[in-house]
């Protein structure tokens, strides 16, 4: 795993091989810790940034780049 720094200073670990497909580049799994016992959330491989958002529907959206993961559940109530 890849260690990386957060805004406000804290060491998180990339785990590049895990993660999923966004429009631009791949989301990479981002953990609180070495063990990968507290998930951080997702590092858009795209821009490299931890800066994304996830909505109720599993939909991560990079705020730095625009780079999209659509959604895991899909509920025709949203249309």
């Amino acid at each position: 795993m890849d260690a990386t720094t957060t805004t406000d200073g804290r060491t998180v670990y990339v785990a590049r091989g895990e993660g999923d497909r966004g429009s631009k580049g791949q989301f990479f799994v981002v953990y609180g810790d070495e063990a990968r016992e507290n998930r951080y959330g997702y590092l858009c491989g795209n821009c490299e940034r931890i800066d994304n958002a996830m909505d109720p529907m599993g939909r991560i959206e990079c705020n730095v780049c625009g780079n999209v993961r659509k959604p895991t559940e899909w509920d025709a109530a949203h249309e």
